[in-house]
């Protein structure tokens, strides 16, 4: 059977590479999306020198899960505003790269609300109009910047949307590990455990592959060795930029096969339970791991090239990894009972990303 891997991003990787922006985005106007600290850090001063007049518009107060309620102002605002712009410039974590795809979509009307409304009908579509993306991860984990895929919330009515559109793949993703240097410990560890998820839930997965594998399995072993390194160590060059790259790696990998088990998982406990997302879709990962394991040969292959061939020991290592994190692993841990853990893993097993999850069909 042959196997298939495609990524369109042209993707930058290594100290300083923000410095490519300028010759990047030559002769075309800039419109940047960045999270609330990043002014008092100095960084939209930096971009700022980067891009000269070039940069025309900011959004500087993008909220953590982007939420239907703060987008609608923020999207009809861009396109008021500098609906001319050339390209818009994500530069943050996962939030704001999510803003920025959902920003970059543009409808007939303008109107945040015509987009909601084409999200929910769950069908293709094709947007109005599209701006191209350039993304800069501040954090190491999202992997969001060479994937084509946004989480949308509805806090109030308790859903998400997800948005994937071929526009949606950032045109070019600039990974500085540099710009991670001021992530405090809690975010790192969060973010980190969001790369782990997706390396994990990219060989437990139906559309795993060998090339897929390979960026998989290569960020797994970086992340349990590096992460606790770096969470003693904030200030290390090198950890930081391992970890920017295991978390490339990882997003690299499910930007083929999507996320699974542990992730479908995931948007219930945040929806619910207010769990950060790296969190919510790693305390999760022994339990999946045991789920998964068995389901099949080529797979159990994969993961044993990482935990061994002892399934119980593959998931104590696991376990004990996020308890040296301070991530506690059972869904009592967070006022889940048994019975309600249940309910939320065979609901987490029927939807999209849960169909993924090789063992999805055996459920």
């Amino acid at each position: 059977m042959t196997a298939r891997f495609q990524n369109p991003v042209d993707t930058r990787f290594g100290w300083g590479s923000l410095q490519d922006l300028a010759a990047i985005t030559e002769q075309q106007t800039v419109a940047l999306v960045t999270f609330p600290e990043a002014r008092g850090l100095g960084l939209v001063d930096r971009l700022q020198a980067l891009l000269g007049e070039r940069l025309i518009y900011i959004v500087e107060d993008v909220q953590p899960n982007p939420d239907v309620a703060h987008l609608r102002n923020t999207y009809e605002h861009f396109w008021q505003h500098a609906g001319d712009c050339d390209v818009v410039l994500a530069v943050g974590g996962g939030s704001a790269i999510d803003t920025a795809k959902a920003l970059i979509v543009g409808t007939e009307s303008g109107r945040f609300d015509e987009l909601l409304s084409l999200l929910s009908s769950g069908k293709p579509f094709t947007p109005a109009r599209c701006k191209q993306l350039i993304a800069a991860p501040t954090t190491a984990g999202t992997g969001s910047e060479v994937t084509p895929w946004a989480t949308i919330w509805d806090s109030a009515s308790q859903k998400k949307y997800s948005l994937h559109l071929d526009c949606t793949w950032p045109r070019v993703a600039i990974i500085d590990p540099q710009l991670m240097l001021t992530v405090p410990a809690s975010v790192t560890v969060s973010t980190g455990l969001d790369a782990l998820s997706h390396a994990l839930e990219a060989i437990w997965n139906v559309n795993a592959n060998p090339v897929s594998d390979t960026f998989a399995i290569s960020a797994i072993e970086d992340i349990l060795e590096c992460l606790p390194r770096l969470h003693k160590d904030l200030s290390s060059h090198e950890l930081r930029s391992r970890m920017a790259l295991a978390a490339l790696k990882a997003g690299l990998a499910f930007s083929n096969t999507k996320t699974a088990l542990a992730h479908s998982i995931s948007y219930e406990m945040t929806l619910r339970h207010g769990l950060p997302h790296g969190i919510a879709c790693s305390f999760t990962l022994p339990l999946v791991l045991g789920l998964a394991w068995g389901q099949d040969a080529t797979r159990d292959r994969t993961l044993q090239r990482v935990f061994g061939a002892d399934q119980g020991k593959a998931q104590q290592q696991l376990r004990e990894f996020l308890h040296s994190l301070g991530v506690k692993t059972e869904f009592a841990d967070y006022g889940v009972s048994a019975k309600d853990a249940e309910a939320i893993i065979h609901l987490a097993m029927q939807g999209a990303r849960g169909k993924n999850f090789i063992g999805s069909q055996a459920a």
